[in-house]
This record gives C-alpha cells, structure tokens and sequence, in this order.
C-alpha cells in the first residue's frame, strides 16, 4: 500500500472513530471531498490515482472503511455501525458538509447514511453502487469473488480483474509498478481473517436495494462506467429516470473508471 501511495503529495494518520482506529490519507487544501472506496481488501489506496489531481482543489480525505486496508475490524458491521464510524469522520476531518464521491459497495453503504444524514453532506456522488435498485450479482462475478476469497492468488486475481476492468491488458501497460503494487497489496490483505469476514459482511449489506432514496435530499449524481460488468449500467439508468438523478457515463471503463479511465473520470467528477 505504500508502493500504490508513493509519489503522492499525501498525508496519512490513524483516528479513533466510534471505537476504531481507521488509517486515513489526506492531500491538499480547500473545500473538503471524501472518497469512499468500496468492496476492495486493499481500502482507501484504490482512489491513487486521481487523489493528486482532486487535491488541486480540495482538501481530500480518504479513509480505509473498518476491516478494511488497515483499519481495525468492527464487531459488526451494520447501516447503525457504518453511520456512527462515518459521522466520527466527517467531525474530525471536515469542517463544512462535504462532496461525497462514494464506489461500489461503499457507495450503497453512502446512500443509505445520506437517507437519514444528508445534512451532513453537501452533495453525494454514488459511483457504481448496486443498492441504488434491485441488484442481482452476476453469476460469474459471484464464482470468481468466491474462488478469489478462498484462494487468493495471482490466478485467481487475474481471473477477477478481467470482470473489473474493460480492458485489463492495457491499464497494466500504462503503470504497470503500480498495478502490481495494487495486485500485491489486496492479496496480502484478502489472506487476513477479519478482512475475509469485513467483505462478506460488506458484499451482503451492500448488495441489498437501499430503502427510501427518495428521502435523500443532497443533490446526487449517478456516475458510471459504460461496460460495467459488476454493477450494470442499466441499474443506473433505472434509477436515473425513478429518482430523477443526473447520470454521468465514462466510456472504455469497466467498474472502476478512476483507474482505468483517469482522465475521463476527472471530466465526469467535475
């Protein structure tokens, strides 16, 4: 995780939020923005590549969720949990309401806090979330996570990004120090008990549709990749036309455009 970080004009320190020592990394100044990673046993890292080019602007924090990266485990994690732990964060880290760029499983988990807390945050920005409607998780998607968990390999990794990205091949080439940190750092991290537990728990709670986005009141935008083979981009396209949330799409991306799409990402974010 250091290796994915190097190089960055970054910060990192550990906070006691709600009774768990969460690692946290931070860059630059301005108003605040925090990045929520989602199912990803390597945590807040994932986001390096735009965390710079975000820091140009923003005071960026990136916490690593509980269990996660290299934050404590909680006991259970659970919607009461995760908004206690989140709250603890925005206090200590922000000092105005925050943009919220929340991914993946992380972002359902951000949807359902913003039901009920949304005025903690000033706009929220759900990227590939699946709770945002009915979710079903792919079949292969769901073999390859489960022989990724008990076995995680460079095979089996292999296996699972090629479902991540749209095309794996060629993000390899553009960094490939940095991707092989990526690869190595969620290995080691998916071999450790409490994580194992952290991402069943996480991939449970999830994937389950969040009741009452309707209620949420921050201005939400809908962000995703075109070739979404996790979460896809018809989910988000339902839930654009149901809750009447603008949908911004990042062409040649799987399911994590900030890292295969950097570029494109940061003209969606803005």
């Amino acid at each position: 995780m250091r290796r994915m970080l190097a190089g960055l004009p970054v910060t990192e320190r550990r906070l006691e939020l709600a009774g768990t020592a969460t690692a946290v990394v931070e860059a630059g100044d301005g108003p605040p923005l925090v990045l929520l990673h989602g199912g990803i046993e390597c945590g807040g890292p994932i986001w390096a590549p735009v965390v710079a080019r975000l820091a140009e602007r923003h005071r960026v924090v990136v916490p690593d969720l509980p269990g996660l990266g290299e934050s404590e485990p909680v006991d259970r994690l659970d919607p009461a949990t995760f908004a206690a732990w989140f709250s603890a964060l925005l206090r200590m880290t922000c000092d105005q309401p925050p943009v919220l760029v929340a991914h993946s499983l992380g972002g359902s988990l951000a949807a359902r806090f913003a039901t009920e807390h949304g005025d903690l945050l000033g706009r929220l920005i759900l990227y590939g979330a699946p709770g945002v409607g009915r979710y079903r998780m792919p079949l292969g998607l769901r073999l390859k996570a489960i022989r990724f968990a008990l076995r995680p390999s460079e095979r089996n990794a292999e296996r699972f990004d090629r479902l991540a990205f749209f095309d794996l091949d060629r993000v390899r080439r553009e960094d490939a120090a940095w991707f092989a940190a990526f690869g190595a750092a969620t290995m080691a991290r998916a071999r450790v008990p409490h994580v194992k537990r952290t991402m069943r728990r996480l991939i449970a709670l999830g994937t389950r549709p969040v009741p009452g986005l309707e209620r949420i009141a921050v201005p939400t935008t809908l962000l995703w990749g075109r070739h979404d083979r996790f979460v896809p981009l018809s989910l988000a396209e339902s839930a654009s036309t149901r809750l009447g949330w603008p949908l911004h799409v990042v062409d040649a991306a799987g399911h994590v455009p900030h890292v295969e799409q950097p570029d494109a990402f940061m003209e969606a974010l803005a």
